[in-house]
């Protein structure tokens, strides 16, 4: 028999258990937590999406994406929105011809400027690249001065920019400055009618040493129009052509700057098949081993001359009324002309004879065909 205690600790026990079944039952389940677990996964990776449309680019993602290219040397290929910008100019690689004419202007400017100075004078190349007109006339540092000059077997105009620091630099020198020490710059004024001459004297120099460069390829004259400080007043093209642009610079110790020549392609135009050709001895069309060849063989080349005694007009029905043994009647006496033609070309004209059993012509004159160049005999 169980005694009040019993019981009491019995119903105790009854409602412990009561109360651990109702808390198993609100537990969930596994499936019930595998679902959740899903949901949750979900929800998280629509918050992520929505954070990476949020998610602003950096710096270098947004050169890669213009097309800038900051780490690099400059000179590699253009990618990006700048590529596409850039795809109609045309690259100065389709010129090979034209890197030699710079190379021979920098090795001219650097004699000629140390003749004209009197000082160490360095020359060099940096590059040469294709820009558009405005694009460049927009991005010259300013003050500076810009010659314009003109090419006469081309018709057209260039353009040489000085900067300011090239500019102070060489009147510095002209003028006596002290070596070793750099040019003083003066900003906030226009340059004096002394500097704008020494400048000038120095376009001139340079001026001679293009058309040196550009002689082997073809004969051009370039003479200075005007010098300009406005950009404005030098333009030349219209903003949308395309130019080459070739940056060289001048070192004198520790003094010197940058100069730069613009020609468009307008102006390159006339002699656009010269600059496409691949080395310098192909500029002259031909090769002097098989030149000298080519000479040998036509001198042994055996030709046809035919000696045309008459010429006669008659009707077609004449000439088919001939008969064998026929006798035709000519123009042409024991001591008229005859006339020699090679391929239908007359050449010469002699006298009929007879050597041995061969007949025989004796060349008395040459014919004189239009256009011919043939030098006149002085009296």
């Amino acid at each position: 028999m169980s005694g009040p205690d019993e019981e009491v600790d019995q119903d105790a026990l009854a409602k412990e258990w009561a109360a651990e079944g109702e808390a198993s039952a609100d537990k969930p389940s596994d499936g019930d937590v595998a679902a959740d677990w899903e949901a949750m996964v979900e929800n998280g990776g629509e918050e992520d999406l929505a954070a990476g449309s949020d998610r602003a680019l950096n710096q270098d993602e947004i050169d890669s994406l213009l097309g800038f290219d900051t780490g690099g040397d400059g000179n590699g290929e253009k990618s990006g929105i700048r590529a596409i910008i850039n795809s109609a100019l045309v690259s100065y690689e389709r010129l090979p011809m034209l890197e030699i004419v710079c190379d021979r202007l920098v090795r001219l400017m650097t004699t000629s400027l140390r003749n004209f100075t009197s000082d160490n004078v360095e020359v060099s190349l940096d590059n040469v690249s294709s820009i558009r007109f405005g694009d460049y006339l927009n991005s010259i540092p300013l003050p500076a001065i810009l010659a314009v000059f003109r090419a006469e077997e081309l018709d057209n105009y260039g353009l040489y920019t000085v900067d300011s620091n090239l500019i102070y630099s060489i009147v510095d020198v002209l003028l006596g400055g002290r070596r070793g020490t750099a040019a003083m710059r003066i900003e906030g004024r226009p340059y004096t009618t002394i500097e704008r001459s020494l400048v000038q004297r120095m376009i001139e120099v340079v001026l001679a040493d293009t058309q040196a460069a550009f002689e082997p390829l073809s004969p051009i004259r370039f003479t200075l129009d005007r010098l300009e400080t406005n950009p404005r007043f030098a333009a030349i093209a219209r903003p949308a052509n395309a130019a080459i642009l070739v940056k060289l610079r001048i070192d004198m110790e520790d003094r010197g700057g940058r100069i730069e020549l613009l020609l468009p392609y307008a102006t390159l135009e006339p002699i656009r098949e010269l600059l496409l050709q691949q080395f310098m001895g192909e500029k002259f069309g031909r090769d002097s081993i098989w030149e000298g060849h080519l000479a040998t063989e036509l001198w042994s080349t055996s030709v046809e001359i035919d000696a045309v005694l008459d010429e006669q007009m008659m009707p077609l029905s004449k000439v088919m009324s001939f008969e064998v043994g026929q006798t035709l009647m000519l123009n042409c006496g024991p001591d008229a002309h005859i006339e020699m033609r090679c391929g239908g070309v007359p050449l010469l004209k002699g006298c009929m004879g007879r050597i041995n059993q061969s007949i025989a012509v004796r060349v008395d004159q040459k014919i004189k065909r239009e256009g011919s160049t043939e030098p006149k005999a002085r009296a």
